[in-house]
């Protein structure tokens, strides 16, 4: 007896329980940053005055700043130096160096974030004692060393885009008199365009969220928003924290759903145009 059967109840379960095990502590967070008690685990109350209380929070305000700062600084340069080590992985496959070039953008990602901070840190008091530079360590430091993991990530991006790409494309536009650099600007990155969005954005996810490679390249006065974070947690979660991280899940939240929305409005104009 053949037949479309839905899936079974244990399948089922087991989706609700992991939907519930990744979400449902999330919801409660963001339940209690609505609490009108001091303290984060004692409900005492619908109250927003933890939002007040966060906006008028200077510390927070200057680290979230900086950090969102040294996010999209560190995702731009990444974006630039991965695309360029994509395309010379993929465009020129043999040149002195590959094996070892090869490595080095492969590295940062099997690599433990402790080491990596660490070896950062001793570049930096190294060029600090032989050049004078850097003269302490604070934003610049932590924006160059999000700028050396995150490339890697964006160069894998970019150069998996570029594997599957069909050449011909780039092939034509040099039969026809285009000039290699024209080729790249005018029929290569406009191709590559999407996945160099996706790696924006992920170098972008990845600077925001770090926090053990900041903790070794920041100095005094360079806190990013994780740090601050931490250093709170370890003194006990305070209901501020739960409304800051309620607006960081909106934010986010919204950021989905509007390129989902995009998405979705693109397939449907080009499915009409199609039919």
């Amino acid at each position: 007896m053949s037949g479309n059967r839905g899936p079974s109840t244990f399948i089922l379960s087991v989706m609700c329980f992991g939907f519930a095990f990744l979400y449902l502590p999330i919801l409660v967070l963001m339940a209690y940053s609505f609490n009108g008690s001091a303290l984060a685990t004692v409900w005492g109350g619908f109250s927003t005055r933890w939002y007040s209380a966060l906006l008028e929070n200077d510390q927070v305000i200057n680290a979230a700043l900086l950090s969102l700062k040294i996010a999209a600084t560190s995702a731009t340069f990444a974006t630039i130096l991965g695309t360029l080590a994509g395309l010379a992985l993929t465009r020129m496959r043999k040149f002195r160096g590959r094996f070892l070039f090869t490595g080095l953008i492969a590295a940062p990602l099997v690599m433990p974030e402790v080491i990596t901070g660490l070896s950062l840190l001793l570049l930096f008091v190294s060029l600090q004692q032989l050049i004078g530079w850097p003269v302490s360590r604070g934003a610049s430091t932590i924006t160059i060393a999000h700028i050396t993991f995150a490339m890697a990530y964006i160069a894998v991006i970019v150069q998996a885009r570029l594997a599957s790409m069909d050449q011909s494309l780039e092939e034509a536009a040099m039969d026809l008199g285009g000039r290699p650099m024209q080729v790249t600007f005018d029929i290569t990155l406009p191709l590559i365009a999407p996945s160099m969005i996706s790696g924006w954005l992920l170098a972008f996810t990845l600077s925001l969220d770090d926090l053990v490679i900041a903790s070794f390249t920041s100095g005094a006065g360079a806190s990013t928003l994780p740090m601050v974070i931490f250093s709170k947690i370890k003194l006990g979660v305070t209901p501020d924290i739960n409304a800051l991280a309620t607006i960081i899940i909106g934010t986010v939240s919204l950021g989905i759903i509007i390129a989902s929305w995009i998405m979705l409005r693109s397939q449907r104009k080009n499915s009409d145009q199609s039919a």
